[in-house]
């Protein structure tokens, strides 16, 4: 969601800047499992940023912050770092092990309760809290105050590092540069491209019209129709927005191929981004095609 910060002086782009958009968990531990599990969140949430997202693993890196530097409710933290293009390393993510300080913060009965070295003498004595913020463990006849693992990402940050690792200039035969946004599929706000071979062809259109109606009742995976322009113009706009998939109806498709070939009738060839390489399907087997790839 929308967070704010007291920046007195906004710089650095996207780096330092007073509103931004934030996401951040709070995982509540057994204390004396912390530790295994903040390496737990270190390890998924960096291979998340590649898997996912879809950053080169050479490119990012962990920070360890300084014990003396550590901020006070923090064991530990580790930042990770992704290698912009212009900026060089920058902060994605940071992953603090906060101990039982929020929930011994603000609980009441703090001098009853098990609370860590940190928290019992640093925590400021709360006076008007209502509630004992424990957890009852069962097997071993305890009341316990939870630590919290928090994971904390800036959204405008991952998002620019996406743009930035999925952006390319491709070299063609000829001479011809093509500008791919080669983003993950799933990452991508427009799935599919629904393109007309012919836009004077009113048979033509009105299947493509129809064929985008198809994903638009699936629901599940934006799909937009242009006619625009030629049809290798049009392949060009989209690799440049990152769409991976786009489906051409043709002559074919309305069984009016060469030599009256009927053979491919209500078939489309379907393009994908990255390989640029084509191949044919029917119609009826459409969505869930772009279905799976999108998830694979």
């Amino acid at each position: 969601g929308k967070s704010f910060r007291n920046e007195i002086t906004p710089r650095n782009f996207l780096f330092r800047v007073r509103e931004l958009e934030q996401m951040e968990i709070e995982y509540f531990v057994r204390p004396g499992e912390d530790e295994k599990i903040h390496d737990e969140w270190i390890e998924d949430h960096l291979n998340w940023w590649v898997d996912s997202v879809g950053l080169d693993r050479a490119k990012l890196q962990l920070f360890e912050h300084p014990k003396e530097k550590l901020s006070h409710y923090s064991k530990r933290t580790v930042d990770i770092l992704y290698q912009y293009p212009t900026l060089g390393f920058d902060e994605l993510e940071g992953i603090a092990n906060r101990t039982d300080w929020d929930l011994g913060s603000h609980s009441r009965d703090q001098d009853k309760l098990p609370l860590s070295e940190n928290t019992r003498n640093r925590a400021m004595k709360n006076e008007h809290s209502t509630e004992r913020l424990t957890y009852f463990d069962q097997p071993n006849n305890q009341h316990i105050v939870p630590f919290v693992i928090e994971p904390a990402a800036g959204v405008d940050r991952g998002v620019l590092a996406a743009l930035c690792e999925a952006y390319e200039e491709e070299a063609l035969e000829g001479g011809e540069t093509r500008v791919v946004l080669r983003l993950k599929p799933a990452l991508s706000p427009i799935k599919v491209a629904i393109l007309p071979l012919k836009k004077n062809n009113d048979e033509i259109v009105s299947t493509a019209k129809a064929i985008k109606k198809l994903f638009l009742t699936a629901g599940e995976m934006r799909a937009v129709y242009d006619d625009t322009a030629g049809i290798g113009k049009l392949y060009r706009r989209q690799d440049e927005i990152g769409t991976p998939f786009c489906v051409t109806v043709d002559f074919d498709t309305l069984g009016q191929g060469r030599d009256g070939d009927v053979s491919l009738k209500d078939t489309v060839t379907i393009r994908d981004r990255d390989t640029m390489t084509q191949e044919r399907i029917a119609i009826s087997d459409l969505v869930d095609y772009v279905r799976k790839r999108i998830l694979a």
